[in-house]
């Protein structure tokens, strides 16, 4: 079994994770960055010698979630 080490940042600031950033106030900027980078990651893995279509697939879902959530932010509702 691998051992776990857990090292603190130099900053001392807290690491925090993903989940935890969304449950706070909704941020615009966050939410294009996620679209951004799920749709990077899918060209990626259709860029490669032996095309990932489940995991594009799944990017693409995960970016146009993402574009969901920023347009329901810009247009005021509830994410």
């Amino acid at each position: 079994m691998t051992a776990l080490h857990l090292v603190a940042s130099r900053s001392g600031a807290t690491p925090t994770s993903p989940q935890g950033a969304r449950l706070g106030t909704p941020d615009p900027v966050q939410a294009f960055a996620d679209a951004s980078n799920a749709l990077a990651m899918a060209a990626h893995y259709l860029r490669q010698p032996a095309a990932n279509v489940p995991g594009a697939t799944r990017k693409a879902v995960q970016a146009l979630a993402a574009l969901r959530r920023l347009d329901a932010m810009v247009q005021g509702g509830a994410v």
